[in-house]
């Protein structure tokens, strides 16, 4: 398959310092690609980078665009969705209001409609909670609000980060089962920033092992796993 996302000797960081050294790696389209790695390794810098969201240089092409240089909303329009980590709810707004926010950039009302009623099949509990504060949900709840918001930009490509940071079990099974059929039947492009390595690995057809800014090892799933490092590390046996 084509490389949606291709990303090639990028650096970034805050302030004067780097956190990434020249990294590289691709998402294909259709894909799913998982980056692993421990705290403070670099992934969430790596997501922030790739949206425009740091400082940041080197090569990072979306589809046929350059986007390195282009600006956050820029990318946005491209079809480049991000989770942040932290879940970025809008509080005060509704359920509701906060998934409006997702669909800001089209124009399509049609079409917004229709996303607003598949991403209340996908998250029913969201649909009972339309009118309900966003700021009184669960942590779960908020976690499928900000995937459903970042799905209704109607993206070629959803960036996620930690997914299942403090939620429940069940919940994080839902979601992941929610990401699988987004991928394989809406044909969106995941790229997942995942501390559960298992969940990641299970989801992913690519994935990339981070360290201190770099990637130390990146390729199929299926390679990844047989890895020692990863198997010891992440996996457990």
């Amino acid at each position: 398959m084509p490389a949606l996302l291709e990303v090639s000797d990028l650096c970034a960081g805050y302030g004067a310092a780097d956190v990434l050294d020249r990294i590289a790696f691709t998402v294909e389209e259709g894909g799913v690609t998982a980056v692993l790695g421990a705290n403070g390794a670099g992934k969430t810098t790596l997501l922030r980078a790739v949206c425009g969201l740091i400082r940041r240089r080197g090569k990072v092409r979306f589809g046929t665009e350059a986007i390195e240089t282009r600006a956050t909303e820029d990318i946005v329009r491209l079809g480049l969705a991000h989770a942040p980590d932290g879940r970025g709810t809008f509080l005060q707004l509704t359920t509701e209001e906060n998934l409006r926010v997702g669909a800001l950039t089209r124009r399509d009302r049609a079409g917004v409609a229709e996303d607003m009623a598949k991403v209340y099949r996908y998250f029913p509990r969201l649909k009972e909670r339309r009118q309900q504060q966003a700021g009184t949900l669960s942590g779960g709840e908020q976690q499928m609000l900000a995937i459903a918001r970042a799905l209704m930009l109607r993206p070629r490509l959803l960036v996620l980060d930690e997914p299942s940071f403090g939620l429940a079990p069940l919940v994080v099974q839902d979601i992941f089962s929610i990401m699988r059929t987004v991928n394989r039947e809406d044909r969106v492009s995941i790229l997942l920033v995942e501390q559960n390595a298992k969940l990641a690995l299970d989801l992913a057809d690519r994935a990339y092992l981070l360290e201190t800014g770099r990637v130390i090892r990146g390729g199929p799933v299926a390679e990844i796993r047989d890895d020692e490092t990863v198997r010891r590390s992440y996996l457990g046996y």
